[in-house]
């Protein structure tokens, strides 16, 4: 069996830029219908809207949605990774500022804290029902959305902990055990 033969360097460019434009123009119409649907959930403060409604706010086609996504849930899923992803970067970029790797470590969870309190900023409907139901149903889904923070954290901590010899002590831990239970 012979190899294929390679295809000449200027059929591969021409092939990437071309692919290049297409993508491009994707990702632009994707973020219309994320866009969209962002606006309807802060209009309406759910996420009770319908597929038809993303498409009109967007002014683009219903057969253009359904190229780039199988239905609501999938919208959903997008707005909730996406979400999570510029959450990651913003925490990323704040934690950066720090030179002590604690203090990193701690304005990142504040700063993750307080994204995950319902406001003007967070939809609660992405992060209360519809997270409930994907967590139950899509794991896996769930899973992947938290990837970026996860990974964000993961930094920090072993940051943090390449700097800080001391063990945290059996006492340490009960009480930001406790903290966590009673709020103080």
């Amino acid at each position: 069996m012979t190899a294929a033969p390679e295809q000449p360097a200027w059929r591969r460019r021409a092939v990437e830029r071309s692919t290049r434009a297409a993508k491009l123009r994707a990702e632009e119409r994707v973020r219309r219908f994320l866009d969209s649907a962002y606006e309807l959930i802060a209009e309406k403060g759910t996420t009770d809207f319908t597929v038809q409604e993303v498409v009109n706010r967007s002014k683009q086609s219903l057969r253009g949605f359904y190229q780039h996504f199988d239905g609501k849930h999938e919208l959903l899923l997008a707005l909730f990774e996406d979400t999570l992803a510029k959450s990651a970067n913003e925490i990323r970029e704040a934690a950066s500022s720090e030179s002590d790797p604690l203090r990193a470590l701690r304005l990142a969870v504040e700063m993750l804290h307080e994204r995950a309190r319902p406001g003007p900023d967070v939809p609660r409907q992405l992060f209360g029902g519809f997270a409930l139901q994907l967590l139950v149903k899509h794991p896996s889904q769930v899973a992947a959305a938290h990837r970026p923070l996860l990974t964000v954290f993961a930094e920090l901590i072993e940051r943090a902990a390449d700097g800080h010899a001391e063990p945290v002590s059996s006492e340490e831990v009960w009480r930001f055990c406790l903290g966590g239970i009673s709020g103080t």
